[in-house]
């Protein structure tokens, strides 16, 4: 009897739908054609982007809303430098991610074969682990390892290679290995969890600073339980926001200093910071806006990552999750925590005072009339037309997403994206599509730049192709908005070159290619724009001009930290 042979790409396709992957983002190629052959006819859609880097986006963006690996699959060469950058973003933002690339077949290796180049040492830098397949018996236990070193721990990017000959090799399936592991561990440490509670009962003026790893812990219910039963002011940072919601009464919004409200307040008067899943950077100016007498605790999945910037008094190796249900179990053991709610009741009256005062600052410029728009004010408008507890928005944009990240209220986790600490422009119209693509039901708008919704501004046209409606809202001030004020900050005019688009009709661009356009030129106009895109069913594109001299707190901080400061 003749064994049938199997081809390495089928191991591959196999190993994939075996582990439920659902969508892979992708633009083809001939060094990956043998996976599209296979994928054929499966249960995975390939959805094709007009750009590597927007199927990264889009993969990355689909990790942080599911938890789950998001999976990029591009070609040789040119594709895998193109998906760099998305690369980068997934691995600042901890976002799970399989990057699957082709390669030149092994027996051209050298040879100047079409797009060869060495890919891994590339890549090495940017990613938890670098594979590269050399057997074709062996593709399924790659892709296996390449699923559990991307979930295990802290989340994180993964690269697996197969050069092409490697995919197309015929194999006997007597020889072939399909190993499949899931790691669910969730490690406390529950000595350290009861020091921490006797610090916070000798505190009074506590903070939790919510970050991503609540989100990818699954520990948003186990973080209302604890700030309930503490009585313990939450804020919240970047896939951490909304794990509790914005309108819960102990929650006091983002963790950005710069947002209006209480976070400065909170941050020179605390006694004692729990860091929990976060990351001490450049959103607490490295450490520095914490009251230096405050106790400091940071609970964290990796170990190297704790006291990054500043010295942690009491650091607690933990997952988020587990943690906060060992701290409630240690309360529920006791007086359910009556007494932390009591004791934090001044502190938590001091708070909303703080928060009041501050977000009273903002009022003129979130309500201006102004001619043209103050981004505030769009800011205000996305924010309150986009009301619903399920609304999707997503940010782009270097001013911009400052504007949004000072105003958006987020009442649920895993509906609001930005580009976090890596701050890669571009990442707007991917995002958007991924969350439509996830989430065809709710609302999705994009608030983005002039500038950074050029980046990858085709999508436009993939959206109106897959009839996957968005709705995008561009700031038009004209040009680069963040670096022309951080050049006139420091030294003390804006360099044109570079910093100068004018105006563009973005609008009847997207027009162009079947889309609708809207022009704003008044602030009493954004709304019923917003209604009447929305309305349409179709992919629109709302140009509003914005105020080009309104300087954000971001433009400030860009122009005078760390190596941008002038001498």
């Amino acid at each position: 009897m003749t064994t049938e042979m199997v081809a390495g790409a089928k191991l591959v396709v196999d190993a994939l739908v075996a582990r439920g992957v659902e969508k892979i983002f992708t633009l083809s190629g001939g060094h990956i054609t043998p996976l599209y052959q296979y994928l054929e006819n499966t249960d995975v859609t390939l959805f094709d982007t007009r750009h590597e880097q927007a199927a990264v986006f889009m993969a990355e963006a689909w990790g942080k809303m599911t938890r789950q690996p998001g999976v990029a699959m591009v070609t040789a060469g040119p594709g895998f430098t193109n998906a760099l950058t998305g690369v980068a973003s997934a691995y600042f933002s901890n976002t799970p991610l399989v990057v699957i690339a082709g390669c030149v077949g092994l027996d051209h290796k050298e040879k100047l074969d079409l797009q060869d180049m060495s890919q891994a040492p590339v890549i090495d830098p940017m990613v938890k682990r670098s594979f590269v397949c050399l057997k074709p018996e062996r593709a399924a236990e790659y892709v296996d390892l390449a699923f559990r070193t991307a979930t295990s721990g802290r989340p994180g990017p993964v690269y697996l290679e197969f050069p092409v000959d490697v995919l197309n090799a015929q194999v006997n399936p007597v020889d072939i290995r399909k190993p499949v592991t899931e790691i669910t561990s969730r490690p406390a440490d529950a000595v350290n969890a009861k020091k921490m509670m006797e610090w916070l009962g000798e505190a009074r003026k506590p903070v939790i600073i919510a970050g991503s790893g609540v989100w990818h812990a699954h520990a948003e219910e186990a973080l209302v339980e604890f700030a309930e039963k503490a009585g313990v002011p939450v804020f919240t940072s970047l896939s951490g926001r909304g794990t509790i919601s914005d309108e819960h009464p102990l929650c006091f919004e983002s963790a950005l200093a710069i947002r209006p409200g209480g976070a400065f307040a909170a941050y020179i008067e605390t006694d004692l910071v729990i860091l929990l899943g976060t990351r001490i950077g450049l959103y607490y100016i490295f450490g520095d806006v914490f009251n230096p007498e405050a106790r400091m605790v940071q609970v964290d999945i990796m170990p190297e990552e704790i006291g990054r910037n500043r010295s942690i008094d009491l650091p607690i190796v933990s997952d988020a999750g587990a943690f906060l249900r060992e701290c409630c179990r240690i309360m529920d053991a006791g007086d359910g925590g009556a007494g932390l709610q009591k004791q934090f009741q001044e502190w938590i009256t001091t708070l909303n005072a703080a928060d009041e005062t501050g977000k009273a600052q903002a009022v003129p410029n979130w309500e201006s009339d102004a001619e043209p728009i103050h981004p505030l004010r769009l800011a205000r408008e996305v924010d309150a037309f986009m009301n619903r507890e399920d609304d999707f928005v997503v940010a782009d944009g270097g001013d911009t997403t400052t504007w949004i990240g000072m105003t958006r209220t987020i009442r649920k986790p895993g509906l609001y994206l930005d580009y976090g600490i890596y701050g890669s422009l571009g990442v707007g119209l991917p995002y958007a599509l991924a969350a439509k693509l996830r989430y065809p039901d709710k609302r999705v708008c994009l608030l983005t730049g002039d500038g950074s919704v050029g980046f990858n501004f085709m999508e436009f046209e993939n959206a109106i192709r897959k009839n996957l409606p968005l709705v995008v809202v561009i700031s038009n001030d004209l040009g680069w908005g963040m670096i022309r004020h951080s050049q006139e900050l420091r030294i003390g005019h804006a360099i044109e070159e570079g910093t100068f688009i004018g105006q563009v009709a973005y609008h009847k661009l997207v027009e162009a290619i079947g889309g609708l356009g809207f022009l704003v030129e008044k602030a009493a106009d954004i709304r019923p724009a917003l209604e009447a895109a929305f309305a349409s069913g179709k992919t629109c594109c709302i140009n509003v001009m914005t105020d080009p001299t309104t300087i954000s707190p971001g433009s400030i901080a860009l122009a005078n930290l760390g190596g941008y400061k002038a001498t």
